[in-house]
């Protein structure tokens, strides 16, 4: 099969924009994931979001006739990232994802007064800050409607949300050194300072006042890949679970050394 041409991926980006900006009660559609920062390779696929205002029906989603999954509204959290679909359209892989207006809105609002807060969502270890909708106002390239300007990221957001992420961090490192690795539990340790990995890879980002929209380079962005070092090859042995609790939080302050977090 031969790789799609650019003008083709043009005119097929361009297409399927015009068809989910038809839908009723939508107001933009945007372009995101690594096409929308130019990291994206032959087998990405297409991550498009529809931004709403009241209403959303999934029902019109699935009649436009596209193969694939197209959840309710709600069924991903029900949070800021509340929905979406998983297509196959003209035999590319597509995204969509269910953006509320309203709540994109009041986020940004938040956002900028150095509020947040963290919800869960499948794929994430750390869960997502609910600024995550403002980072892709930032990041998203709009393709149809209008939607508010591209935000600079709020120097209130850059203190609470590196303080609370690595907080957070710290906290979770020091639950399983006193409650697992103590125990010899493997999965649990490891668990955790995996999730930690994240926590601080969010609070090192906030600091130097870069978005993040999700976690698939949070790591090597935080400058923290040298954590599978440190759980590469642990058994179920106390002290050898310890031991990795303690490096990984050295490499993480070593991370949050310099930043802006640890001058405030």
């Amino acid at each position: 099969m031969t790789a799609p041409t650019p003008a083709a991926d043009d005119t097929f980006l361009g297409t399927i924009a015009d068809r989910l900006a038809g839908l009723p009660t939508v107001q933009a559609v945007a372009l995101g994931g690594s096409r929308a920062q130019g990291t994206d390779g032959p087998d990405s696929d297409w991550d498009l979001a529809v931004y709403y205002r009241g209403h959303f029906a999934p029902d019109d989603l699935r009649a436009l006739g596209w193969e694939g999954e197209v959840s309710e509204v709600g069924d991903w959290g029900g949070g800021v990232f509340n929905g979406g679909a998983w297509l196959t359209v003209d035999g590319r892989r597509v995204d969509v994802h269910y953006r509320d207006l309203d709540v994109v809105e009041r986020e940004l609002a938040e956002a900028e007064q150095g509020r947040f807060r963290v919800e869960p969502l499948l794929f994430h270890l750390a869960g997502i800050p609910t600024y995550l909708v403002v980072a892709e106002l930032a990041i998203n390239q709009v393709l149809r409607g209008r939607l508010p300007p591209p935000p600079s990221y709020p120097e209130r957001l850059r203190f609470t949300a590196s303080r609370r992420w690595y907080g957070t961090a710290r906290a979770t490192l020091t639950y399983a050194k006193a409650n697992h690795a103590r125990s010899g539990h493997l999965t649990e340790t490891t668990g955790a300072i995996a999730t930690a990995a994240a926590q601080t890879g969010h609070a090192v980002l906030a600091a130097r006042g870069e978005w993040v929209a999700n976690e698939k380079r949070l790591l090597e962005r935080a400058g923290l890949r040298g954590i599978d070092g440190v759980i590469g090859g642990l058994s179920a042995l106390p002290d050898q679970l310890s031991r990795a609790v303690a490096e990984a939080e050295r490499l993480f302050a070593d991370a949050m050394e310099g930043t802006s977090a640890t001058s405030r």
